[in-house]
């Protein structure tokens, strides 16, 4: 079979993306307004999807002497902007208009050219428990006899959005709640579901979401560091249910440039001895990371990284006693204008030290909104592609997150530009084209 009939038979079992596409966001704060926000200022032709790399990458076919790189939107049979249609729950009352000046992550000149879309959509009350993110306080909050029955609450406004669309994704971008670990309750979809009727404390807001989700046969995609759907019960419940999960917390500021420097120290094996990093931050995210039980969840993501990458074990000479710290303070008046300081202590020839200084001055939801646009775009991908769907887990999108899921047995993949690799690679070959590896003497030759 030649290449172009095995890529046009793999691009012919990939459904197309017909009709209008939910997007169902939990947590419609700064995150989610400006990624609304901003899909809607694309479609009126006010801006460029910038930081997008479904909408302004490109992706290289064949070799290099082809000069074949096309627009990633014009390769895969990605959902188009103009059939997004969004939805979501929150827990402070308003419309979308709103709740994008309370953020003030974009100008209100930007946001007035469309103020009627956002007036046009008002968040339904979110499942919600202060046990949970003990800085805010709910005013739009849904209420139940147990968490079975706000579970089916959540069930049937997916229903009922369901009738308005024709495809559906789910995308949290709620606060990070407070550190969980694997309980018994998570362990089996019956214990889970039991645990749902029993109000179990173990079972997180985020979790009755995502149950809910994958109960109704949609992608569910997890922006925050918590534990969700990194639990057996609902890793099985995606696997039989053929739906695809993927997490966990947006890599967005000192994690990203993280998954930058660090393999490049290895790379040309750089000894490492301390990493210090800390950020101000003044949006809602940092008020809720203010308390420590919430702080743990978010640690735990951003302490990951080095090690993964680094490979101690491997390398004891130059990366075995790192000291790695990270903090996270709530400083008002930084707003979402996040400024993330690292200092880094490396060591070279002869171990002679050196230092590395960064300074990142973010804007958090920025960075995030089109990290956020590319998650629903490749998971309903995935959802509409026979190979991809019957994974579960998308761990191909780790390009996307701080601290990725990966099934049982393996190591997250935490290097940016293998990820790349790995996320470019798994869209030609669903599409029948050659990967590209960069092995073999004919990649330098003809």
């Amino acid at each position: 079979m030649s290449n172009h009939n095995a890529a046009n038979e793999a691009a012919a079992q990939i459904q197309p993306a017909k009709g209008k596409l939910g997007v169902m966001i939990p947590g419609m704060g700064a995150v989610a307004t400006t990624l609304i926000a901003g899909v809607e200022a694309v479609r009126k032709g006010f801006a460029k999807p910038i930081g997008s790399l479904a909408e302004m990458g490109t992706i290289r076919l064949g070799k290099r002497t082809e000069g074949h790189s096309p627009l990633i939107k014009d390769f895969v049979p990605l959902a188009d902007l103009n059939d997004l249609v969004f939805t979501g729950w929150d827990i402070f009352g308003g419309n979308l208009y709103d709740a994008a000046k309370t953020a003030q992550v974009l100008d209100r000149d930007q946001l007035d050219q469309i103020k009627p879309f956002l007036e046009g959509i008002e968040p339904m009350p979110a499942v919600f428990d202060k046990h949970y993110v003990k800085r805010l306080d709910g005013k739009k909050v849904k209420t139940g006899r147990s968490k079975c029955d706000l579970a089916n609450q959540i069930r049937n406004d997916i229903a009922e959005f369901k009738t308005k669309t024709d495809r559906q994704v789910m995308i949290w971008c709620g606060s990070t709640e407070i550190f969980l670990e694997p309980k018994e309750v998570h362990s089996t979809l019956e214990k889970f579901e039991k645990g749902l009727v029993n109000d179990d404390p173990d079972i997180a807001p985020s979790m009755i979401y995502a149950w809910a989700c994958l109960k109704e046969g949609i992608p569910f995609i997890n922006g925050a560091p918590n534990l969700t759907v990194d639990i057996p019960a609902l890793q099985d419940l995606s696997k039989q249910a053929g739906v695809p999960t993927a997490g966990k917390d947006f890599k967005t500021g000192q994690t990203f440039m993280k998954t930058v420097l660090a393999p490049a120290f290895k790379t040309r094996m750089l000894g490492l001895s301390g990493w210090y990093s800390t950020n101000i931050l003044g949006n809602r995210d940092g008020e809720v990371l203010d308390d420590p039980d919430n702080f743990k969840t978010k640690e735990e993501t951003k302490l990951g990284v080095l090690d993964y990458i680094l490979q101690p074990k491997l390398h004891p000479d130059l990366y075995k006693d790192i000291y790695h710290k990270v903090r996270i303070n709530y400083y008002p008046p930084r707003g979402d204008n996040k400024e993330g300081w690292d200092n880094i202590d490396i060591f070279g020839w002869l171990g002679y030290p050196m230092q590395i200084k960064v300074d990142f001055l973010c804007r958090d939801s920025i960075l995030a909104a089109p990290l956020a646009l590319d998650l629903v775009l490749f998971m309903d991908l995935a959802n509409r592609t026979p190979a991809l769907k019957k994974l579960g887990m998308q761990e191909w999108l780790s390009f996307y997150f701080k601290a990725p899921t990966v099934p049982d047995g393996l190591y997250p993949e935490h290097d940016l530009f293998i990820q790349s690799m790995k996320l470019k690679n798994t869209l030609r070959h669903i599409m029948g084209e050659s990967l590209i590896t960069h092995l073999g003497l004919d990649y330098y030759g003809d």
